[in-house]
């Protein structure tokens, strides 16, 4: 087991990486030239969602820390990877974005030398989230970085990054993991049946996070289902409104019920901090902590139910395309074929235009959404559209 093995049908970016850990590893030796070619102080992991983009950075952070350049079984391969090793700073965010006070820190951080290990490895797993000001305050360090550091940015695409920091550094793009790839990793790992397993990763369209999801829980399956019957109950105005507000009611609810545990921990914590209860706390001071607090909560449930309501968006736009499938003949695999019965029907009272045009809807929603657009004004004009085709 090495550290690369998560990195499911990416042999070609973990080829890339592979050579520049060599490289690392023989600058680190006080070798130049053609020995340290692989290597550079900056790097862009891009990637469609689920195709391992942080794990390819915690990987590449792993094995440039090892003296076996990634063997997955040391101290330094656990910790880098989990992020509890001193010289890896893995940064993410589950709010709407990176904020410049987050970076700042972590600029501070990189222009030191390496505490215990060999490089100073900064991992930014949200780099298409960085508000104006931090992508700011990240630009000198990588113009100007430190001998020692590497920085590691992730983000779905290239143009999700700012040009000025994108092009200081090498780009390593991720393709989708193909889906017996992903079938097979978890059988073999997760000890998934293998007709599960191949539902899993179908369904997931390579996202291997949703494909274990859809693997091990019945209650994903089962919401998974009930979003792709939406299409096949659009039969009036009516239905569109109701259909609409049904998912808006399913993301909320998936969303706080993923928040509230993570919600009364994070308090808890930050009342011990405060000391609340004891005679030392200010309660003027402790409010404003709370209050910040609250509104970062806010914004990561928001973020979450966003999320909720695009994976559903994601997979209506997977059935739509395997009635296209059907429809001009092309002789795919279907991605729901436990739906072909009804695909089947769909496809033939409907025409390629149709079809197509409620792609297009289903794409213009989850732009809207993106958009900062009311989620119900967007999902009721979607909706409205899937009917009328």
């Amino acid at each position: 087991m090495t550290v690369w093995d998560d990195l499911v049908g990416q042999e070609p970016a973990v080829a890339v990486l592979k050579k520049a850990v060599d490289g690392a590893t023989a600058r680190l030796q006080g070798a130049s030239g053609a020995a340290t070619a692989g290597m550079t102080h900056a790097w862009l992991i891009t990637g469609p969602p689920g195709s391992g983009r942080s794990n390819a950075g915690r990987a590449f952070a792993a094995a440039l820390q090892c003296e076996n350049q990634g063997c997955g079984e040391c101290a330094v391969c656990r910790t880098a990877l989990s992020g509890a090793h001193p010289d890896v700073s893995l940064i993410r965010t589950e709010l709407l974005s990176i904020r410049v006070s987050e970076i700042r820190e972590l600029v501070r951080r990189a222009a030191m030398r390496p505490t215990q290990g060999r490089w100073q490895v900064m991992v930014v797993e949200d780099a298409d989230r960085l508000t104006e000001q931090a992508a700011d305050a990240l630009l000198k360090s990588i113009e100007e970085p430190s001998p020692r550091t590497v920085w590691v940015l992730c983000a779905p695409t290239v143009e999700d990054v700012v040009p000025t920091i994108r092009s200081r550094c090498r780009l390593l793009v991720l393709r989708t993991p193909p889906v017996g790839a992903v079938a097979e990793m978890l059988t073999r790992k997760n000890g998934v049946e293998p007709e599960l397993a191949g539902f899993a990763a179908r369904a997931a369209q390579g996202h291997i996070g949703r494909a274990k999801a859809l693997a091990r829980d019945e209650e994903v399956r089962s919401r998974r289902s009930k979003v792709l019957e939406v299409p096949f109950e659009l039969r009036d105005i009516g239905a569109c409104l109701n259909a609409a507000q049904r998912l808006v009611d399913a993301a909320k609810t998936e969303s706080k019920a993923s928040a509230a545990k993570v919600d009364e921990q994070e308090r808890a914590e930050l009342e011990q901090a405060l000391g609340m209860g004891t005679k030392g706390a200010k309660p003027r001071e402790t409010a404003a902590a709370l209050k910040e607090l609250e509104d970062q909560q806010k914004a990561r449930a928001k973020r979450w139910e966003r999320d909720v309501l695009d994976r559903s968006l994601v997979d209506m736009m997977a059935l739509y395309r395997d009635v296209l499938v059907l429809q001009t003949g092309a002789g795919s695999e279907l991605i729901n074929a436990e739906l072909r019965r009804d695909i089947e029907q769909l496809a033939g009272r409907t025409s390629p235009e149709q079809t197509i045009r409620r792609i297009d809807a289903l794409t213009g929603c989850r732009e809207a959404i993106e958009g900062n657009v009311a989620p119900l004004l967007a999902l009721e004009a979607m909706t409205i559209a899937l009917f009328e085709g």
